[in-house]
């Protein structure tokens, strides 16, 4: 693997303006390589660049499904370089390679879906009467900016950044600081399917330098961003001076409630899934458990055993699927997570397994079950983003739902139970863009997935986000005026 990676400006890899930034393997905490950082200066070429190519037409004015071909062509280039991919991703990241590759397939599969949605776009007549004709369109706005999370980091730039090309928008990808290493793959597949230089620009900065710079910068036309509330916040504020939409997925502290009629068998899979893949630092991570009083005890013990089946160690030496934990991202990341563990057990929680990190090189944390968590509480609350389960405890079917709408998140959501009257019931009442029932994870790239509250606005996924990417412009037509000789 090289050891400097460089920025892509306008179909170029160059330096970054603010110099090099270190990127670490968390699963052994030593320097990987150096990145090119970008300044404000970079941000402006590659805002430049992609307005070049939406004046242009070089995008907007192409036939949809010769712009789907491309789209749909990138994910094949990811597909057709997946192991490289994967083990850089692994390697900044920290997770399982196994897990990395499924990253990998999930990007290709974006490219696939919105390659295919491209043609689908259409626009309606609006009958007016005799004499009219009258007719929607719809285009692309322009120059889509796209900051990128460092926890999936090509993943999450596939899903925003295929649905924009798929309608006609050139884009400049902020890449995570953190993971920026796997999205040069974004550039190499723009490159190899034909897009237009300056159709796609990638480059690192931090958040406060080249992120502030790309969210401000006037020539940006929307706004996509995945992170935290308080630079959600800042994101849309600096976007509304300049009157840009934005996309905010923000954080989550979604809640899986488990009935007295669960099969708590299935259930110990969804576990699995639900707050230990990537080391639970997914948005919409199951971090709450709301379980029935009747079988609480139970589950906390069957929960605590899938916890402790998993073998915890560095992603790279992971390759196969199985029962396997990576490190977190970082650190700084492990050790935030720790301490919220160690403040609920200040505020009267049991830590039933795990909450230490581990005595080894590296970002990790030991699997952990807290019980005795009461809805007051901190780690009831607060984001966590790591491998960090909290349960709780209710008595009936009205203290659930008001217990998993008691925070002011509203991502997702989880209800388990065999009875289907209970389980429409609870997905109507639960305050979240997405609820799973039976299933946690439930759905795909075909279903549209956003929050409530402080968990943002818009959605990602699905056919509803396209219209995310374009702006409806209506042409009415007088018809019958006779030519004047």
């Amino acid at each position: 693997m090289k050891t400097y990676w460089q920025n892509y400006i306008d179909g170029t890899w160059v330096d970054g303006g603010a110099g090099r930034i270190d990127v670490f393997n968390p699963g052994t905490g030593e320097k990987l390589a150096e990145q090119a950082l970008a300044d404000a200066g970079d941000v402006d070429r590659a805002v430049m660049a992609a307005q070049r190519v939406h004046l242009s037409g070089a995008l907007a004015d192409l036939r949809p499904v010769e712009r789907g071909r491309m789209v749909q062509a990138m994910g094949r280039y990811l597909i057709d370089h997946i192991d490289e991919i994967a083990q850089v991703l692994t390697l900044e990241q920290g997770k399982p390679l196994w897990e990395a590759r499924i990253e990998v397939e999930g990007a290709a599969r974006y490219f696939e879906y919105y390659g295919n949605q491209a043609e689908t776009v259409e626009g309606r007549s609006i009958p007016l009467g005799k004499g009219y004709f009258d007719f929607t369109t719809y285009e692309p706005f322009g120059v889509s900016a796209q900051i990128i999370p460092w926890n999936y980091p090509i993943e999450m730039t596939a899903r925003s950044l295929s649905a924009a090309l798929a309608t006609g928008n050139a884009c400049v990808i902020k890449t995570p600081e953190l993971t920026p290493l796997s999205n040069a793959w974004m550039a190499l597949a723009a490159e190899a399917v034909g897009l237009p230089k300056g159709a796609v620009n990638i480059l690192c900065g931090l958040g406060r330098d080249a992120g502030a710079a790309l969210s401000t910068h006037p020539l940006v036309n929307q706004i996509v961003f995945t992170g935290s509330v308080p630079t959600g916040i800042a994101i849309a504020t600096a976007a509304a001076r300049n009157v840009v939409p934005c996309v905010l997925e923000l954080g989550g502290k979604s809640a899986a409630i488990v009935h007295d009629d669960a099969d708590l068998d299935a259930f110990e899979t969804d576990v699995r899934w639900g707050i230990y893949f990537n080391a639970g630092q997914v948005c919409s991570a199951m971090s709450r458990v709301i379980a029935h009083e009747s079988i609480h005890d139970e589950l906390v013990e069957r929960m605590v055993g899938v916890a402790q089946s998993l073998t915890v160690k560095p992603g790279i030496d992971q390759p196969d699927f199985g029962p396997t934990m990576g490190a977190m991202v970082s650190e700084v990341q492990r050790d935030r997570a720790a301490e919220i563990v160690t403040a609920a057990q200040g505020e009267g929680a049991q830590v039933a397994t795990g909450g230490r990190k581990l005595n080894i090189p590296g970002a990790f944390l030991e699997p952990t079950i807290v019980t005795g968590v009461t809805p007051d509480m901190t780690i009831a609350n607060e984001e966590v983003f790591g491998p960090v389960l909290s349960v709780l405890k209710f008595s009936s079917d009205t203290d659930a739902i008001k217990i998993a709408n008691g925070t002011p998140y509203g991502l997702v959501g989880g209800v388990f139970t065999r009875n289907l009257d209970r389980a429409t019931t609870a997905a109507r009442k639960l305050r979240a863009g997405q609820v799973f029932v039976n299933e946690w994870y439930a759905g795909g790239v075909e279903t549209p997935f956003g929050g409530y509250g402080k968990s943002g606005y818009g959605r990602e996924k699905g056919r509803e986000a396209l219209w995310n990417y374009v702006q409806t412009k209506n042409v009415a037509i007088k018809l019958g005026l006779a030519r004047r000789k």
